[in-house]
C-alpha cells in the first residue's frame, strides 16, 4: 500500500488519476445507464411459500399475472334507479372491464366493480389504476363518488410512492451531506472535494449496483437504489471523513503535502478496507434470504460499498493533493502544530476520565443499554396494508368506506388456486370454513382452476388470519391447492422473515468476528466489539420502539425492519470501531495499550462523532418518503448509529479495553513501554510490574 500510495500521489498522476475516474465515472453513467427492472409480479413473495406457489400457479390461467381493481361507487344516501343506470355504463366503459354489473350494497348506498388487471410489473400496474381511476370519475351522476381499491390499487399507491422518490432522496440526501461537511470543516471549499467525489461514485454504484443485478437475474423493487444511494452516501462519506482528517494530522507534521496525503493514505487505508470488507460480507448474507427484492438489496448495496471505498482511496487523495493546503482554508494545518493524538481535546479528557474509572464507567453503561433494550419484550411485528403509509392513500381509504356497506374482505379476497381438483368441490370445502363469507370461481382453464374467498374479519385482522389458516387447513388435502392474497402472503412473509433473522443473524456474526479477527489479529477484542455492537442494536431497537409507539403512533415493526437494521448496524457499527481500535493499535505500539487507547480516542474522536452523526442523519432522511418500513429502518438506523457514536465507541469500549488491558488485545501483544516511561494499570495508577516488564 505504500508504493501504490506514494505513486498515486505524484505531481502528474495524482491529477490523471483524478481527471480519468471521473470522467470514466461520468462515462458509463451516461453511456451505459441503471439497468430495467424486470417483472417483479411475484418478487416480494418468499421463495417455496404457499402464496408464492399460488401465485406461480395462478399465473398459468388466460389472464396471466393478474391481480384485481375494485371501483368502489358510494353516496350518503341510498343509490337511486337512475344513478345505477348511470353506473352500469360507467361499469362497462373500465379499462378491463369484464362488463358484470356493479353489485350494489345492502343498505343501497355503495356499489362496487371488480375489474381484472393484467401487469408485468408495477409501473405498468400503476398506468392501468390510473386509468381505471380517470374512467371510473368520469361523467359521475350527481351525488356518487367513485374510488378505486382491491389489491392491485394499493399495489399501484404502494408503488407511487417511489415516483420521483430517488431524486427527492438523492437531493435530501446530498444537502445534509453537504449542510454536515460545511459545519464539520468550517471550510467554504474543503467539502466541495468529498462531496463531489462521493456524489460520482453514488451514481456509479446505481449503475454498476443495476447492471450486476440483471447480469445475475437477481430482481430488485422500487425502493432499492434509494437505500443504496443513503448507503454509498453514508459510508463513502465516513471513509472519507477519516482519510481528510489523517491528511490534515500528517500536515502538522511533514511539509511536503503529497507525502503527507501518502502517509495518510497507508495509514488509512487499512482501517477502511477492513471496515468495508466487514460490510460487503455482512450485506452479502441477505443472498441467503428466501425474498428475492431482499436479496437484491444486499447485492445491490454490496457493490455500491465497494465502489465507495474506491473512490475515496484512489479518486479522493488524488483530488485532494491537486490542491494546496489553501483547500483548508481558513483552518489551514501548519507544520509544527500539535497532533490530534498529542492534543488535550474534549475526547482526551473523556478519555482521561473513563481512564480513572474504567469499571464503573463500563458497569453504568451496560446497564443504561440493558434500560434501554427492556422494549424489545414489547415489540410486535407484521404492518397491515393501511400502516405501510404515513399518509393514508386513495386505495385504503377506499376500503374503509367498502367495509362500512360490503363484508370487510370484499376489497382483498383470499386467493384459492388448485390444479386437478373438481371447482365444485373446491368451492364446497371453501364454503364450509369458518368465517368465509362468499366465494365465487373467477377462472378456470385446463386443470387450473381460480376461486376468490370473501372473508367477513376485516384484512389484517387477526381473525382474518385465522380463517386463512383455516382455508389452508381444509385444502391441505385436495391435491396441487395453494392459497394466496394479502393475508396469506402476510402470513408467510412473518414465517420467512423468521427464518431469515435466525440463520442470518448468527452468520453475520460469525463473519464480523472472523474478519475482526483477521484484522486484529486477536480473539478478546473482536468478541468484545461484537458484543458492544450487539448490545448497542438492542438497545436501538428498545429505544426505537418506545419512540414508534409513544410519539410516532406505530403500532408494529414492519417484518424486515429487524432484519435489515441488524445488517446495517453491525455492518457499520463495527466499522467505528475498527476506526477506533486500529489506531489505537498503531499508537499502541510506542505507547503501549493504555495510553494507546487514549491517543487513540483523542485522534479519532472528533472524525468518527462527525461521521456518526453524518450516517444517522442520512438514514433519517428516509422519513422523507411516505412509506412507514422506510421510516422506521431510518429511525432505528439513527438512534443505533448515535448510541455507538457518542455512547459505546466513546465510554463502554474504552472503558472495557481498560479493563483488560493487555488481554483486550490476547493473544496479540501491542508495543512495550517507551525506555524511561512508565506504564499504568486499569485504574491509571502506575503499573511497577508492566514497567520492569
Amino acid at each position: 500500500m505504500r508504493a501504490f500510495a506514494a505513486l498515486l500521489t505524484r505531481r502528474w498522476v495524482a491529477g490523471i488519476v483524478a481527471l480519468l475516474a471521473l470522467l470514466g465515472a461520468g462515462a458509463v453513467i451516461g453511456v451505459v445507464g441503471q439497468a430495467e427492472r424486470g417483472p417483479t409480479a411475484n418478487a416480494m413473495l418468499p421463495l417455496g411459500s404457499d402464496s408464492r406457489a399460488a401465485a406461480e400457479l395462478r399465473d398459468q390461467l388466460p389472464q396471466g399475472q393478474g391481480s384485481a381493481a375494485v371501483v368502489l361507487f358510494s353516496s350518503d344516501s341510498a343509490l337511486t334507479q337512475e344513478q345505477l343506470g348511470a353506473l352500469q355504463r360507467i361499469a362497462r366503459e373500465l379499462p378491463g372491464a369484464t362488463g358484470a354489473p356493479p353489485v350494489v350494497a345492502e343498505d343501497g348506498t355503495a356499489a362496487i366493480v371488480v375489474v381484472p388487471v393484467t401487469a408485468q410489473d408495477n409501473e405498468e400496474n400503476i398506468g392501468i389504476v390510473a386509468d381505471v381511476r380517470t374512467a371510473a370519475r368520469a361523467d359521475l351522476p350527481d351525488g356518487v363518488t367513485a374510488q378505486v381499491t382491491g389489491p392491485s390499487a394499493i399495489q399501484a399507491d404502494l408503488g407511487a410512492v417511489f415516483d420521483g422518490a430517488n431524486v427527492r432522496l438523492l437531493a435530501a440526501t446530498a444537502s445534509v451531506v453537504a449542510l454536515l461537511l460545511i459545519v464539520t470543516y468550517r471550510s467554504p471549499l474543503l467539502w466541495l472535494v468529498p462531496l463531489t467525489v462521493v456524489g460520482v461514485a453514488d451514481q456509479l454504484a446505481a449503475t454498476l449496483a443495476t447492471r450486476t443485478l440483471a447480469a445475475f437475474d437477481v430482481q430488485w423493487d422500487e425502493s432499492t437504489i434509494g437505500i443504496l444511494s443513503v448507503l454509498v452516501f453514508g459510508a463513502g462519506t465516513d471513509y472519507a471523513l477519516l482519510l481528510i482528517s489523517r491528511y490534515r494530522d500528517e500536515l502538522r507534521v511533514i511539509e511536503d503535502r503529497r507525502e503527507a496525503m501518502a502517509h495518510a493514505l497507508t495509514r488509512t487505508a487499512e482501517a477502511v478496507l477492513s471496515s468495508a470488507t466487514t460490510v460487503v460480507l455482512g450485506l452479502l448474507t441477505l443472498l441467503l434470504s428466501v425474498f428475492p427484492t431482499t436479496r437484491g438489496l444486499g447485492l445491490a448495496c454490496a457493490v455500491g460499498v465497494v465502489v465507495a471505498a474506491a473512490f475515496v482511496l484512489v479518486v479522493l487523495p488524488a483530488a485532494l493533493v491537486v490542491f494546496g493546503r489553501w483547500i483548508f482554508w481558513p483552518k489551514v494545518p501548519r507544520t509544527g502544530q500539535a497532533s490530534l493524538a498529542d492534543s488535550r481535546s474534549l475526547w482526551r479528557r473523556v478519555g482521561d476520565a473513563v481512564s480513572r474509572h474504567p469499571r464503573r464507567f463500563a458497569t453504568v453503561t451496560l446497564v443504561l443499554l440493558a434500560i434501554a433494550a427492556g422494549g424489545i419484550s414489547q415489540i410486535r411485528t407484521g404492518l397491515d396494508g393501511p400502516d405501510q403509509f404515513l399518509e393514508k392513500p386513495e386505495a385504503i381509504a377506499a376500503g374503509e368506506r367498502l367495509a362500512e356497506s360490503f363484508p370487510a374482505g370484499s376489497a382483498d379476497p383470499v386467493i384459492v388456486v388448485s390444479r386437478g381438483v373438481d371447482a365444485s368441490r373446491l368451492d364446497s370445502t371453501l364454503k364450509g370454513v369458518e368465517g368465509v363469507s362468499s366465494t365465487r370461481v373467477v377462472a378456470s382453464a385446463g386443470r387450473v382452476t381460480e376461486i376468490q374467498a370473501v372473508l367477513a374479519a376485516d384484512p389484517g385482522s387477526d381473525a382474518a388470519e385465522q380463517s386463512v389458516r383455516g382455508i389452508r387447513s381444509a385444502v391441505a388435502d385436495l391435491g396441487e391447492t395453494h392459497v394466496g392474497g394479502t393475508d396469506a402472503e402476510a402470513i408467510d412473509e412473518s414465517s420467512a422473515t423468521g427464518r431469515d433473522r435466525l440463520l442470518i443473524f448468527p452468520l453475520i456474526l460469525g463473519l464480523v468476528l472472523l474478519a475482526l479477527g483477521a484484522l486484529l489479529r486477536s480473539v478478546v477484542a473482536p468478541v468484545v466489539l461484537v458484543g458492544t455492537v450487539v448490545a448497542t442494536y438492542l438497545a436501538s431497537l428498545g429505544i426505537s420502539w418506545v419512540l414508534f409507539t409513544q410519539v410516532f403512533g406505530f403500532e408494529r415493526l414492519d417484518n424486515s425492519v429487524p432484519l435489515f437494521a441488524f445488517v446495517f448496524l453491525v455492518a457499520l457499527g463495527v466499522d467505528y470501531n475498527i476506526f477506533l481500535v486500529t489506531r489505537a493499535a498503531e499508537e499502541g505500539r510506542t505507547h503501549g495499550p493504555r495510553e494507546g487507547m487514549l491517543r487513540a480516542l483523542a485522534a479519532t474522536g472528533g472524525v468518527i462523532t462527525s461521521a456518526g452523526i453524518l450516517l444517522a442523519a442520512v438514514f433519517a432522511v428516509l422519513g422523507v418518503l411516505p412509506l412507514v418500513v422506510l421510516a422506521q429502518l431510518g429511525v432505528v438506523i439513527c438512534v443505533g448509529v448515535l448510541l455507538d457514536t457518542l455512547v459505546v465507541r466513546t465510554v463502554l469500549v474504552p472503558a472495557i479495553a481498560l479493563v483488560l488491558g493487555d488481554r483486550f488485545w490476547w493473544p496479540r501483544r501491542i508495543g512495550r513501554t517507551p525506555e524511561g516511561a512508565v506504564r499504568h494499570d486499569a485504574t491509571g495508577e502506575p503499573d511497577l510490574a508492566l514497567a520492569e516488564r
